[in-house]
């Protein structure tokens, strides 16, 4: 299927000769150049099928799941930090190495710091300044993390119980795309590979949006993902869907917009103002907007996943239980970099995806492997009883 003919062999396991059919590393670097993804696609959707056959009929594959990214770091010398390149991180100058690859930024952590947390805080003791102040106009805050050129691989996991972890889906793409950019491609290959929608996902604070958990709840589930905006911005709302002011009183709905601009996913958004605007007895909890303009006005997706995301109780031990299924895609990732996914020898976007994939689909052959060979050891157990 991927363009490589076959030595036979005596070998009763195989029926090829390993050695003689492997083809050299040029060799197989061109054919991943020219192979359609629909090849390698099939290949990972028959490893779930396949899975899907073998476990026990009580076991219901992929019915919750994590995703997660995996950064790739292209072959060029922009990201050899020992050769000196003159502004080797401008987007605007290719690398001759690969004509695909993209400028990324690799954070450290994908969870924003929430400034109420540090109100707290006790100020520390002033001390003489060493130098020269600078004006805040003048600086910029660094970014925890690193610029690197290459591609990032998404990826779909499911635990089942004892039996294993298995990749659901991947999806790999240029490094300049945001993390939320995958999630759609991802659950659409999911639903193919299994023929039906995951109920359950564990995912990070970068996948914190409004139809990533419109998107588990209307499959009759969940999605557990840490809250990643501040504190002061979480809604409560009443029965009818309106959100509650500070005052704790519900804010009337003023009009409705579409917003194309800026957002991965084009939405109707509803704006809705004070409560008691207008009403000379002021705001009951004298809210600081009263006396700025009037009082409070918000603006929300009016999606049933804006009031799901904002009304999930992250505390629940559902939800811890849920959440800690994410590790699940950092275990696939570990073994992905074992087989060589994060520093490919490629100079080729096509060439890498397939390599990706390939690696995927590997990972299922090998825990099917261990599902067969776990599945004979019970029945023998139970042929001896």
């Amino acid at each position: 299927m991927l363009g490589f003919p076959l030595v036979p062999s005596d070998d009763p396991l195989w029926g090829f000769d390993v050695e003689a059919s492997l083809p050299s590393r040029k060799q197989f670097g061109r054919v991943l150049r020219n192979l359609k993804r629909e090849q390698v696609a099939f290949l990972l959707r028959g490893t779930v099928h396949l899975l899907d056959q073998e476990l026990p009929s009580d076991v219901l594959l992929g019915d919750e799941i994590s995703l997660d990214t995996k950064h790739i770091i292209a072959w060029v010398r922009e990201n050899n930090p020992k050769v000196w390149i003159e502004d080797r991180f401008n987007k605007e100058r290719q690398p001759k190495g690969d004509p695909d690859c993209k400028l990324g930024f690799k954070p450290n952590s994908n969870r924003k710091k929430d400034k109420s947390q540090d109100e707290d805080r006790q100020p520390a003791e002033a001390e003489t300044p060493a130098k020269e102040g600078v004006p805040a106009s003048q600086t910029k805050k660094k970014k925890e993390g690193e610029w690197l050129w290459g591609y990032a691989s998404g990826v779909v996991a499911t635990k089942v119980g004892d039996w294993g972890e298995f990749v659901l889906a991947e999806f790999t793409q240029t490094f300049d795309q945001s993390d939320a950019s995958y999630f759609f491609p991802l659950m659409a290959q999911t639903e193919e590979n299994l023929g039906r929608k995951p109920r359950f996902g564990a995912l990070d604070a970068a996948y914190d949006a409004f139809f990533v958990h419109e998107y588990f709840h209307q499959a009759g589930g969940f999605a557990a993902v840490p809250w990643a905006d501040r504190a002061d911005h979480r809604k409560q709302f009443d029965e009818e869907g309106l959100p509650l002011c500070a005052a704790g009183l519900p804010m009337p709905l003023i009009s409705t917009f579409m917003r194309r601009a800026k957002c991965l996913v084009p939405h109707r958004c509803g704006r809705y103002g004070c409560p008691v605007a207008g009403n000379e007895a002021g705001c009951p909890v004298d809210h600081p907007n009263w006396a700025k303009q009037g009082g409070c006005i918000t603006t929300l997706p009016t999606s049933p996943g804006c009031r799901v995301r904002h009304e999930l109780d992250r505390e629940s031990a559902e939800y811890k239980a849920l959440y800690r299924q994410r590790t699940a895609t950092e275990r696939i990732n570990a073994q992905a970099v074992e087989l060589g996914i994060e520093r490919p020898k490629l100079r080729n976007g096509r060439a890498i995806a397939n390599q990706c994939t390939l690696i995927y689909a590997l990972i299922n052959l090998r825990a099917l492997g261990r599902v067969r060979r776990r599945k004979a050891e019970r029945q023998g157990r139970g042929d001896a009883h």
